[in-house]
């Protein structure tokens, strides 16, 4: 059931963007006069077809293939390859006949869109939710590094100021795509003196293998038991709710990750807890599990704020959440075409994909990634790979400055060599999938 609902959630959000990238190209074609013969979701290869119906001379439907979908423009060499169209005049409603500026505005179209769509969602996500973040400023504590965080330097009780510079004002800014791209320089404070901590360029690859929160995150303090779980080791060992912890294994304790480390240091040990109850001191005796789980809730507390924008402040905001995603993607992809990430850990498929929607339904996480994937599909469309929109659209600017076009024999094997690109680059995101799961 987990995997349908993923997998619901991920066609649900494939199918908005698929029909919306497709519907930018559809209306500036229309717009100049170009006939538009077929509107596809998803892909019907060998001529199979779930769904269709024509309407105005165009035909609409659903193919079975859900690797993408196509809008068939008349007089133009796309992956439906009709040589045989082509082979003819050309005719005053087709592709090929109007001006190259017009062509440029049709193959940017979807992309067009696809950047709209991003900032118009994460412009309405702000209006409704506001920001919600941890203050830097009052995380007083300061933070805990995982593995990942250790390795470059950093120790418990750090206060991380400032990034390449530029104060920190929310914690999750520690963990955005600009820190865990690596290159930067972390302003550290530590015991009163001022540290440099540099985060190395291919610190991405350890964040795919072990996870964000083995880079950095907040210091708690650890705080009174809220609940136990019944027949949990705790439990047997005679703890309550509204037990405070002082000590365990006869080391004093004041945060929440001191309290995991002693507990991982001492799996399938018998070890002394010292807690207070109702004004008093007691010891129990308790047995740590192999997991090192007690069945203990320990709640924190967090300086989270929240902040409302009015629907005008909230455009600038959204705006700038989306274009960020669309450049941090572009980084990535330079860090992998540069070496310094392997295209292994940087990249998803379908299925890495499916299990970021996850397997309960939640609306915010949903149009989030779905705008996230809007400004990803964008940029993913502009590479100048032939079959793709940005292809298309650097041939074209070599028209424009050449002042002819290419001839179609070149267009045609260019697209060929283009589908080839495209299905080597799904085979690979997939098969990585897979082997992530199999990993798993």
């Amino acid at each position: 059931m987990d995997g349908l609902i993923m997998a619901g959630q991920l066609i649900l959000g494939l199918s908005i963007l698929i029909v919306l990238h497709e519907l930018g190209h559809f209306l500036a074609a229309r717009a100049f006069g170009i006939k538009v013969e077929k509107f596809y979701l998803f892909f019907d290869a060998w001529g199979v077809k779930l769904f269709k119906f024509n309407y105005k001379g165009c035909e609409y439907g659903i193919g079975w293939l859900p690797l993408g979908g196509y809008v068939k423009i008349a007089g133009m060499i796309d992956e439906s390859m009709d040589t045989e169209q082509m082979a003819g005049p050309p005719q005053p409603h087709e592709f090929r006949s109007k001006p190259a500026w017009q062509r440029l505005i049709v193959m940017l179209g979807g992309v067009f869109v696809n950047i709209v769509l991003g900032i118009f969602i994460f412009w309405m996500m702000t209006f409704k939710y506001g920001e919600t973040f941890i203050s830097n400023d009052k995380l007083v504590q300061g933070i805990v590094p995982g593995s990942i965080g250790k390795d470059i330097g950093l120790v418990a009780g750090d206060r991380i100021t400032a990034v390449d510079g530029e104060k920190v004002v929310r914690f999750n800014e520690l963990l955005s795509s600009k820190v865990l791209m690596g290159g930067v320089d972390l302003t550290v404070e530590r015991n009163g003196t001022t540290e440099h901590i540099a985060v190395p360029n291919d610190v991405l690859n350890d964040v795919a293998d072990f996870g964000m929160d083995e880079f950095v995150r907040e210091r708690v303090y650890l705080n009174g038991i809220a609940d136990v779980q019944k027949g949990g080791a705790a439990d047997q060992a005679g703890f309550l709710a509204g037990d405070s912890i002082l000590a365990l294994a006869g080391t004093p304790l004041t945060f929440f990750d001191e309290f995991q480390a002693k507990l991982a240091e001492n799996k399938n040990k018998e070890v002394d807890a010292l807690v207070f109850r109702n004004g008093q001191e007691i010891n129990l005796q308790i047995k740590v599990p192999e997991d090192g789980v007690l069945g203990v809730s320990i709640p924190f507390n967090l300086p989270v704020e929240t902040v409302q924008y009015s629907f005008l402040q909230s455009l600038p905001i959204g705006a700038s959440r989306a274009w960020g995603s669309l450049v941090d993607n572009a980084k990535g992809l330079g860090k992998v075409a540069t070496g310094q990430v392997k295209a292994t850990k940087a990249l998803s498929g379908p299925v890495g994909i499916a299990e970021m929607f996850g397997a309960e339904v939640n609306w915010v996480r949903f149009w989030t990634l779905v705008g996230l994937l809007s400004m990803a599909l964008a940029l993913m469309n502009l590479l100048p790979i032939p079959g793709l929109d940005g292809g298309h659209t650097m041939f074209l600017l070599i028209e424009m400055v050449q002042g002819k076009p290419m001839s179609d024999k070149f267009m045609e094997t260019a697209q060929l060599v283009g589908f080839v690109i495209i299905v080597a680059l799904m085979v690979f995101v997939m098969g990585n999938d897979i082997l992530k799961l199999i990993q798993k």
